[in-house]
């Protein structure tokens, strides 16, 4: 019994492609499409679990063929004849399979026959992402070295993969930005070093924040790397700049209506790479986790909250910010019950901008009582109100940590990364704490 197939390669190919196709013992042409919406469109709809594709299809790049991966859909890769580069690029893209335009029957065949025994990838259930979640160990670097980094930045403390710290919360600029930007700056040392990542699609600021003037879009440019087959530690290096020492950051969007070119796969490629180079990644998400795109089309469709929703699934630890006052923590409670559909990362609670204004008197322990009623939240981390110096800071691009380092919602800041390092800083904290004691 032959697999049914779609054709997407150029017109020149296309009859000769298609005859040999329709020979094959393997798969037999279904459809044969003019573009890539096209191409999506069936595979979406389950019509083929072959396709065969050129590189010079415009619009493909190794996000769709991870799309096509994800619809169960297996890729034979076609380029012009001699076309080395070509055959390259579709390589870097995933395609495991590649034969010329003006192949043979015979060597048709025989590609045919590796791409059909090649395990499909389960189609996915409506309303599921596209792409699980990524291996979170990557293959380790073959050279074994830094892959030409300068100043050398282990990503573990044996070189090995590093962290994702998701900073994530509800609607009304719960601080969410100010929270990412300070937390990247303290997990970050030149030994151990962070890599803060703006990917709001409504309303990026970390380039704001820290006073980046040449604003270039740093996150587009990873994803477009990492859809050509690219992104690598060095490349990543290049399009990440120190912003301090042990600080690295990629810069989101100028522009909100950009929101297109950062797609949830790449995107995932672009944070896993991440690990490879710092020790910390801390994305900055926007606050949005609907996949209503789904509803609205009926094939393929770009997602706006796809940068989020990817960010949110890659993440270790997710850190949720809400606002401290009623409208606020209202939020924060939909929330965390909102984010566990989502991820199964450990949580953080950061109650952010605490006053007792809002709140009423105790304003730490009506929070603390509030959420573990309705959100069933035991922990959570307090961040007091302090305008002075949050905005300060804001005013030089700089953070807490040069700017008011003895400043309440820095002093906040530290405990949180330290409860993110784990044990180790904890004991490492009251060490100096006892060293102080007895000097």
């Amino acid at each position: 019994m032959t697999l049914p197939a779609l054709t997407a390669v150029t017109h020149r190919w296309e009859s000769d492609l298609a005859a040999h196709l329709d020979r094959s013992g393997h798969v037999h042409v279904a459809r044969r499409c003019a573009d890539l919406a096209e191409l999506l469109g069936c595979a979406a709809a389950g019509i083929a679990r072959v396709a065969a594709v050129s590189v010079d299809l415009r619009g493909l790049d190794a996000s769709t063929v991870a799309e096509l991966g994800g619809y169960g859909v297996r890729v034979l890769g076609v380029h012009p004849p001699a076309d080395e580069v070509g055959a390259r690029t579709l390589r870097r893209w995933g395609v495991s399979e590649v034969v010329s335009a003006d192949a043979g029957f015979e060597v048709v065949e025989a590609a045919l026959a590796v791409v059909v025994s090649e395990p499909a990838v389960r189609v996915p259930e409506a309303g599921s992402p596209l792409l699980a979640p990524a291996d979170p160990r990557p293959a380790a670097d073959p050279e074994g070295g830094d892959g030409g980094v300068e100043g050398r930045d282990p990503a573990g403390p044996d070189g090995g993969r590093g962290s994702i710290v998701t900073v994530w919360g509800p609607t009304g600029a719960p601080g969410r930005t100010t929270v990412a930007v300070n937390l990247a700056a303290e997990l970050g040392t030149p030994d151990a070093p962070s890599l803060l990542v703006d990917a709001d699609t409504y309303g990026a600021a970390v380039a704001q924040c820290l006073g980046v003037l040449d604003e270039a879009p740093g996150l587009a440019a990873a994803v477009r790397a990492a859809d050509q087959g690219l992104l690598d530690r060095p490349a990543l290096a290049r399009l990440a700049p120190q912003v301090q020492p042990g600080v690295r950051v990629l810069t989101g969007l100028p522009r909100a209506d950009r929101w297109p070119e950062l797609r949830e796969h790449a995107v995932a490629d672009v944070l896993q790479e991440c690990t490879r180079l710092a020790r910390w990644t801390v994305v900055d998400a926007g606050f949005c986790l609907e996949r209503d795109e789904e509803l609205s089309f009926d094939t393929a469709a770009p997602r706006r909250n796809g940068a989020s929703l990817a960010a949110v699934s890659a993440a270790d630890t997710v850190v949720v910010v809400g606002r401290a006052d009623p409208v606020g923590l209202q939020r924060l409670v939909r929330a965390v019950d909102e984010l566990a559909a989502h991820t199964v990362a450990p949580q953080t609670v950061v109650v952010n901008r605490v006053r007792a204004a809002a709140v009423g008197r105790d304003p730490d322990r009506r929070i603390r009582d509030a959420l573990q009623r309705f959100a069933g939240v035991s922990r959570i981390h307090v961040v007091p109100d302090d305008p002075a110096a949050v905005d300060t800071a804001l005013l030089r691009g700089r953070t807490l940590a040069e700017t008011r380092p003895g400043s309440p919602a820095h002093q906040a800041i530290v405990r949180l990364a330290d409860g993110l390092r784990g044990p180790v800083a904890e004991r490492r904290r009251r060490r100096r704490a006892h060293r102080w004691r007895a000097s």
